[in-house]
């Protein structure tokens, strides 16, 4: 049998955590737990996650705090950095403070998720 893979995604936009959760949960073997506040999310997400999605622009809280915050409680933690604004200086300062990937927003397709995950926890 299969290792359920356990997936986190911390993004302040609603539809985007739906269209995520939905799509994962229809795949099946995959856990998921969403969160649209990252200070909530830094009490429950840790090292039992094989995966964690993390939006870099969020009102409450940045990504890059979170992601500090995070690699703190659990440094083998496998982070993805989501954004639809970009920079070239975000993607090096997410890479430094640890960030395992980095993808853009919109998602040409679900199947990059898909496929990025199956790639990080193999």
């Amino acid at each position: 049998m299969a290792k359920t893979i356990k997936v986190a995604i911390i993004d302040d936009e609603q539809d985007i955590l739906d269209m995520i959760e939905k799509y994962l949960r229809r795949l099946g073997g995959f856990e998921v737990e969403v969160f649209s506040n990252p200070t909530h999310a830094l009490t429950r997400v840790d090292g039992k996650y094989d995966i964690v999605f993390l939006d870099i622009m969020m009102p409450q809280m940045g990504g890059l705090e979170v992601l500090k915050a995070l690699r703190e409680k659990a440094p083998d933690l496998k982070i993805v950095m989501m954004t639809a604004y970009s920079t070239l200086d975000k993607v090096l300062q997410s890479h430094r403070e640890g960030a395992t990937h980095y993808i853009m927003k919109p998602f040409s397709s679900m199947k990059v998720l898909e496929e990025k995950i199956r790639e990080l926890v193999k």
